[in-house]
């Protein structure tokens, strides 16, 4: 079933430039529904000095393909077209309605980028996602136990050695999370190098100790 679009709130985002992103959100679904704090992050971080090319004057996502898996709202991928990427949001069949009302809602934002909605449901096949994207962005995937292997090999088999991963999730003490992220980058370390972003280097009001960014490069 999709996720209902008749049951709504608006969440904006403001752009580093002032301009504002307007993310729908569903009352009535999973948790791929609203925006959490993580994409909140991740999207700041991708305006921080860290993605300037100072010779080019310009972002380094322009021109830059780039997949966000299990993008819910769709507000990560959304910034990466705004700053110029090839976008591919992706999700469950569910969440493509929702994904759709927002990359609609704000297609007058994107100017040289350019984002697509599509259904990805992890550990499925991905050539039809190939070649390699540029980035891969995730943002509080690790929720869910049974997703994990899944959501791993889908990273595996998207990524090329040039390929960057950017993972940001916050960090939960209750219940089974703590035993999920252990789990999750178990099997990370497997394929990949991976680095933790400082807080130092994300942006100076949207970071949050609990809140971290993960890089994840093939080894």
């Amino acid at each position: 079933m999709a996720a209902p679009i008749d049951k709504l709130f608006v969440r904006e985002f403001e752009r580093k430039d002032g301009s504002i992103l307007t993310i729908n959100q569903s009352e009535v679904g999973d948790v791929g529904c609203v925006v959490w704090d993580a994409a909140i992050v991740l999207s700041c971080y991708m305006e921080t000095s860290d993605f300037y090319d100072v010779n080019a004057n310009k972002n380094i996502l322009a021109g830059k393909r780039v997949i966000e898996l299990g993008a819910g709202t769709g507000l990560v991928g959304l910034q990466a077209a705004c700053l110029g990427a090839k976008c591919t949001v992706t999700d469950l069949s569910e969440f493509i309605p929702l994904m759709q009302l927002n990359i609609d809602a704000n297609r007058h934002m994107v100017k040289t980028g350019s984002i697509t909605a599509q259904t990805l449901k992890w550990g499925s096949d991905i050539v039809s996602f190939l070649p390699a994207p540029d980035y891969i962005l995730l943002a509080d995937c690790i929720y869910y136990p049974q997703s994990l292997e899944p959501l791993v090999d889908t990273v595996v088999k998207l990524s090329s050695s040039r390929t960057i991963t950017l993972c940001c999730y916050e960090e939960r003490t209750t219940g089974n999370k703590p035993e999920l992220e252990k789990n999750f980058f178990k099997l990370i370390h497997e394929s990949f190098t991976v680095e933790e972003i400082p807080l130092s280097r994300q942006d100076v009001t949207y970071r949050s100790p609990d809140i971290h960014i993960m890089r994840f490069t093939l080894r």
